[in-house]
């Protein structure tokens, strides 16, 4: 049997041990989580250096050559790659693709040790040939991915259901070494069972970064991005509306044209929706209420320059028919320039173009 140092044995409990409470833990999201997963990591990548410092797995041994007590060792890089998945990053590609890499070298290991089933073999096989392709059935035949789902699932639970035999037979374990090897191959071969489906899941999910990166941006971000809008934002002048005030109407309309010669807004406007504003309009009285009173018409008529002021104020008076003398007065000039015109016809004092 292989002597380990004792801090390889107690590090990798301790890591176990730190594992099953992340998993079980309430709170996912906290940063005592995080904190834990961490932790965790750091204690596996700890086994990892003690395994390669002494030597602990050769790939010209067999299976045979394994202590039975070192045969837990096998599942560190598997262990650690569950747990990368779960390290909270800014770069979620970053952590998949490093969780990759650790369950590679779990399944490369086992391959050296013929501890892949012929199937298993076989998958790894197509999962090196293209990684970015692997899948455990068919993405296009929901079908067959479903029965293979099933299939899965129901060898699981049989992988579970054995080691959970093995693990529940404690005091066979401690005499019987034959068993307590049999309990950590089942550990195995549960765990790879559950390495192929970790990579078809983030084989999928790195198919998904990637199109979301590629995507064209959406219609918020397109806005968000244009300058014009931008430039409108940064104005505190800045209007939804496209009538201008009353007085500004009243002096010419609009101060200048809202488009450029090369399409570029001017001024600001809202395009409206024809239908909407004929839908609103339904219930509106039948007739154009007044907008302003007599008095701010007339003021904004004299702005305008539309009402003169000054001039000759003496206006027609009328005449108090009960004032005798200046009806009197009236008649008399009436009839004086009815005499002055019978003496006086049109066009008698123009002399210059008679023969």
């Amino acid at each position: 049997m292989t002597e380990q140092p004792q801090s390889l044995r107690d590090l990798f409990q301790a890591a176990k041990a730190q594992k099953q409470s992340v998993e079980s833990s309430a709170e996912p999201n906290s940063d005592a989580y995080r904190g834990e997963v961490s932790a965790a990591v750091a204690k596996l990548e700890e086994c990892q250096r003690l395994i390669s410092q002494v030597s602990l797995f050769s790939s010209n041994e067999g299976l045979e050559d394994i202590a039975t007590t070192d045969l837990q060792f096998l599942t560190v890089d598997y262990l650690l790659a569950e747990l990368v998945q779960r390290l909270s990053s800014a770069n979620r590609e970053t952590v998949l693709r490093r969780a990759l890499g650790e369950y590679e070298k779990y399944l490369t290991r086992l391959d050296d040790y013929n501890l892949l089933s012929a199937r298993d073999r076989k998958l790894f096989e197509q999962y090196s040939e293209n990684p970015s392709k692997f899948s455990l059935a068919s993405k296009s035949d929901a079908a067959n991915r479903r029965e293979v789902k099933v299939a899965r699932f129901r060898e699981e639970k049989e992988l579970k259901q054995k080691l959970e035999y093995f693990s529940q037979n404690q005091d066979r374990l401690q005499s019987d070494d034959e068993t307590t090897r049999q309990l950590y191959l089942a550990e195995i071969s549960l765990y790879t069972h559950q390495t192929f489906q970790s990579l078809d899941m983030i084989v999928q999910e790195l198919d998904m970064l990637s199109q979301m990166r590629s995507a064209p941006p959406t219609s918020a971000e397109t806005l968000r991005d244009d300058p014009r809008r931008r430039d409108a934002a940064n104005q505190n002048t800045y209007s939804e509306r496209l009538d201008a005030p009353l007085s500004q109407l009243l002096r010419g309309g609009r101060s200048g044209p809202l488009l450029s010669k090369t399409g570029k807004p001017l001024q600001p406007f809202t395009l409206t929706n024809r239908r909407t504003e004929l839908q609103n309009g339904v219930f509106r009285p039948g007739h154009n209420l007044p907008t302003m009173s007599i008095d701010e018409y007339l003021e904004e008529e004299r702005k305008r320059g539309g009402i003169i002021e000054g001039g000759n104020n003496d206006m027609p008076q009328e005449i108090d028919e009960d004032d005798l003398d200046k009806a009197d007065e009236e008649t008399m000039k009436a009839r004086a320039w009815d005499e002055f015109k019978e003496a006086n016809p049109r066009g008698s004092g123009n002399t210059l173009n008679r023969g």
